[in-house]
């Protein structure tokens, strides 16, 4: 019966995962037909007003070929009705003169005679008529207008829709995944014509090729980009792969995602063990700040360095009353947390950032199972840290095995933590300035945790990061150097 219960649950379980996926199907179906209408609707539109702006531009060319044959006729028609006007007045002259030379012809008086002759002939040699063209000045001829748009005709019928970018194919071999950042490469399409511009869109996954277990996460989209490739950096990777894609755009359609393509981001990604926390430590995301619940003394020197009679005046760290909390809480004068990722094997990598006001703090590993509720890092052989302070001097120091060595440098803003679990090694780093402050060499028998404590102030922890490349330098230089920095 337990073989027929084992194979039931088999069973269940398929038509469980069938129905998963079958839900899935249906629902991307029904997105894809909304998206259909909206996207239909879209086109449509778009054909409209481009067929509208075609028709104003036809319109428009028109209106002026229309005002030149016009203008032109207006020219013309202005010429000739001077030339009606002048001849009208030469030929109304012209009879009045042949009148006048008839009427000369009856004179018999030979003087009156001569008299009037030669007013004819001074009139003859002014008449309009002996001065002005006798052919129109223009003529009807209008044939430098005529128009043909026989071609422009053929070419509103061949009218059609942009031509779709195919998809383009991601260079898997040229891309490039590197200090957190993956640079993306990839060929266009032969035959596509004029690309304006690519999209690229990526998000996480935890599968590679299995887009569904990051099913429900947004896309995240970079636009206009006129190159081939494109970087994307900045990236937490806090998953196993991260999936993009990418479409080709020409002038106004962009056409189908290529393929999508699964990039592995190897990264230690941890939080914070709550669990662990001693109580007037406040976990709030990636960061850590001390918030003490109460004091049972003050330290000396801090009591000077304050207001003497001030109660509110902050607590030393050795001086500071623990707090009994759970089994696993750190208490006491041990105001640590622990990662709540353990390190097994491999090359590992995170930083911290002091935040303001900080005072006293300490980052490194330890083995999670070997610390007591009241130990405090760097204090056992089971622990390794580097220690910072600016609590009345500035102070930088490495610490294991309750024995500590200070190190000739300021405390740094942002410490890179690097950890070779299989080598035994455990780097600090000052990454600002690329300096190595301090290398552990030891034999790490057990999976490791990131250990912190936090006094007056607090930490921000960047985890989710990749071993930068700039570790090459200081990992290959300390493979056979600096035994004197170990403890």
């Amino acid at each position: 019966m337990d073989t027929q219960k084992e194979a039931l649950r088999r069973i269940i379980n398929t038509l469980a995962n069938k129905n998963e996926e079958l839900q899935y199907f249906l629902d991307s179906v029904d997105g894809t037909r909304t998206g259909l209408q909206e996207e239909s609707c879209k086109v449509m539109s778009e054909l409209e007003a481009e067929l509208e702006k075609l028709s104003s531009a036809l319109e428009e060319r028109g209106a002026q070929l229309r005002d030149v044959i016009k203008e032109e006729k207006r020219r013309k028609e202005a010429e000739l009705q001077r030339q009606l006007s002048e001849g009208k007045a030469a030929l109304l002259s012209c009879r009045e003169l042949l009148e006048f030379a008839n009427q000369s012809m009856t004179i018999t008086n030979e003087e009156e005679f001569l008299t009037a002759a030669k007013q004819i002939k001074e009139r003859v040699t002014m008449a309009p008529a002996f001065r002005m063209a006798t052919r129109p000045a223009v003529s009807e001829n209008m044939s430098q207008f005529t128009v043909d748009f026989s071609g422009e005709k053929a070419g509103l019928l061949r009218l059609n829709f942009l031509p779709v970018p195919r998809a383009p194919e991601i260079d898997v071999s040229s891309c490039v995944v590197r200090d957190n950042s993956i640079t993306v490469a990839w060929r266009p399409s032969d035959g596509d014509g004029p690309i304006e511009r690519y999209d690229v869109e990526h998000r996480k996954a935890n599968a590679g090729g299995a887009l569904r277990a990051a099913g429900e996460a947004d896309w995240e989209k970079i636009s206009d980009i006129t190159d081939t490739q494109v970087m994307l950096s900045g990236l937490k990777f806090d998953s196993p792969f991260v999936v993009v894609r990418v479409r080709a755009r020409n002038k106004a359609a962009a056409g189908d995602f290529s393929e999508p393509v699964s990039m592995e981001t190897k990264a230690f990604t941890f939080g914070f063990d709550t669990a662990t926390a001693h109580a007037e430590l406040k976990i709030q995301g990636d960061t850590v700040t001390w918030e003490p619940q109460g004091v049972k003394g003050h330290d000396a020197r801090l009591r000077g360095k304050e207001n003497k009679n001030s109660r509110s005046a902050t607590p030393s760290p050795n001086k500071t009353a623990g707090s009994r909390g759970g089994r696993e809480r750190f208490a006491g004068e041990s105001y640590t947390v622990l990662g709540d990722q353990e390190i097994n094997g491999g090359c590992h990598y995170w930083e911290l950032r002091p935040l303001a006001d900080w005072k006293s703090l300490s980052v490194g590993v330890a083995y999670r199972g070997s610390l007591g509720r009241f130990d405090q890092l760097g204090k056992s052989s089971t622990s390794w840290c580097l220690y910072a302070s600016q609590w009345l001097q500035s102070a930088l120091a490495a610490k294991h095995g309750n024995r500590a060595k200070a190190l000739d440098w300021p405390p740094p803003q942002r410490v890179g933590v690097y950890c070779d679990h299989d080598n035994g090694e455990l780097m600090f780093i000052d990454v600002d300035r690329l300096r190595l402050l301090h290398v552990f060499r030891s034999r790490f028998l057990q999976p490791l945790v990131p250990a912190f404590t936090v006094w007056c102030g607090g930490i921000s922890v960047a985890t989710g990061l990749q071993v930068p490349s700039f570790m090459g330098n200081f990992v290959s230089s300390n493979h056979n150097a600096a035994a004197d920095q170990s403890l």
